[in-house]
């Protein structure tokens, strides 16, 4: 089904991009995308080099004509998220993404598409493949571990780039021009606990929580989707004060930028009290889709008898429990009161995770400004802290602060204009973007973000419009041609 990718238009690009979605690429585990990148550019004669973190620079001189141009570099990052169904059998370590057509979108069989952000990377591969192609001189910027800390971003050092404008193609609407995103930092807390031994007559069960949209957990916080665990979490306090259900171990999200999707928990109940558990979770299925039917048409919310389990957290820190993750904070925090429909300030519950004497309760706090990402960062560990967790802030980045009167800016708007006879929604974004931290050690270089429309990001619903990338094709080029001279 992926040769079918491969035939359209723009020929050259999807050819790219379905190579590179030949090789696994989930963040820190970049080794094999990295040769391939640099195999690629040493194929073409370009300089090529791989800085000390993994971030792979290729370098192309200027078009015939063009030499006098400001030298721009290109940047996407090279990893992609990988998350699958539940019921998908798929190893990202060995296989492809198996990509199809479906009318004017491009998915993937139930696992994500990594369009975010190949797209991007097979596009800078076009550029510097080509011969035709009209460009000024070119610093093509691959950088590694974007999804999981920016580590690539963060560890790129001053000196290694010449350009003055940098062009991120890590934007997911076709009529956005970003010049601005958020900040975030992860807020995990762990701990440890004591088990109880199951009574004789009590029997087990599993619940889960599946179907869920899930999705971004920046640019779609907004939306009003349900979170995995805060879903699992409401059935597991209700069922421990109506049944005094007991709970063994709970497994809920994955990663830590996306929506969690499923959770599942395996529970302990008197055998007394069974029946009556399996009609309330009958009945909570009807609440919880009839609540969510607009945001999560496909919710389910199963339960299955399964064998026992020897032994489940003892009741009263499961009663901490239960209740820090009822009050830990989710969704937006604060809408900007600067920049209309823009979100300010979120938190994405991301990973929960019980088992064997242990947990770990994962979330990633965002904001376009800084002192309210750490306001909101304390009042998780706040949260936290009254369960007895350790809780450590890992992975932070820089917000990218918007700068309007950017000479790039003004060149792209300008031709948006006249390509596509409307007006292009120059905004700044609540998601992590690269441009923030890239900043720190190049503080003059002017840095734009665009690309095509990608609907479902992080996760197995991700899927790339063919139409979309055509117009944002078009307008790459348009604006490769247009850079200012030096």
């Amino acid at each position: 089904m992926s040769q079918a990718v491969r035939a359209l238009e723009p020929k050259e690009m999807w050819n790219h991009f379905a190579d590179l979605n030949e090789v696994p690429r989930a963040s820190k585990k970049e080794e094999r995308v990295i040769k391939f990148m640099v195999d690629f550019g040493e194929k073409l004669g370009l300089k090529t080099q791989v800085d000390a973190v993994g971030n792979v620079i290729i370098k192309k001189p200027a078009s015939k004509g063009m030499e006098d141009r400001v030298t721009i570099v290109m940047q996407s990052h090279l990893d992609m998220v990988h998350q699958k169904n539940s019921d998908t059998k798929f190893d990202f370590d060995k296989e492809g993404i198996k990509m199809f057509i479906d009318g004017d979108w491009v998915k993937a069989e139930g696992t994500t598409l990594g369009a975010d952000n190949g797209i991007g990377v097979a596009s800078i591969m076009t550029i510097l493949a080509s011969k035709d192609i009209v460009h000024p001189p070119l610093e093509a910027l691959f950088t590694i571990d974007e999804e999981t800390g920016m580590t690539g971003a963060l560890g790129l050092v001053g000196g290694l780039l010449d350009g003055k404008i940098l062009l991120n193609l890590d934007t997911e609407d076709d009529d956005e021009l970003t010049i601005g995103c958020a900040g975030g930092t992860d807020v995990v807390a762990t701990g440890t606990y004591k088990t109880k031994a199951v009574p004789d007559t009590w029997v087990g069960f599993k619940i889960s929580v599946t179907g869920l949209t899930g999705g971004h957990s920046g640019v779609e916080i907004n939306l009003g989707r349900c979170n995995a665990n805060k879903l699992m979490n409401r059935i597991l306090y209700q069922a421990a004060e109506q049944f005094k259900l007991r709970i063994a171990e709970i497994d809920g999200g994955s990663l830590r930028n996306a929506i969690p999707r499923e959770s599942f928990a395996t529970v302990a109940i008197s055998s007394r009290k069974a029946r009556a558990f399996k009609k309330f979770i009958k009945e909570q299925t009807a609440l919880l889709k009839a609540e969510n039917k607009t945001t999560d048409p496909n919710l389910s919310l199963a339960i299955e008898e399964i064998a026992t389990p020897k032994a489940t957290v003892e009741t009263r820190f499961q009663n901490n429990l239960v209740r820090t993750i009822y009050a830990c904070p989710n969704g937006i925090h604060r809408m900007s009161p600067d920049i209309k429909d823009l979100v300010q300030t979120s938190n994405n519950l991301a990973r929960v995770l019980v088992k064997d004497g242990k947990y770990s309760i994962q979330n990633l706090t965002r904001s376009s400004v800084d002192s309210e990402k750490f306001d909101h960062a304390r009042s998780l560990k706040a949260v936290f802290e009254l369960l007895g967790a350790e809780v450590v802030w890992e992975g932070g980045y820089p917000g990218w602060e918007p700068k309007p009167d950017a000479e790039i800016n003004k060149v792209m708007t300008k031709l948006y204009r006249e390509l596509f006879d409307e007006e292009p929604h120059v905004n700044a974004i609540h998601a992590g973007l690269e441009c923030g931290i890239l900043g720190t050690n190049y503080p003059d270089m002017e840095m734009i973000s665009f690309g095509p429309n990608i609907r479902g990001p992080h996760s197995p619903d991700e899927k790339c419009q063919i139409s979309s990338v055509q117009k944002y094709w078009k307008f790459l080029i348009a604006t490769l041609e247009n850079i200012p001279k030096k």
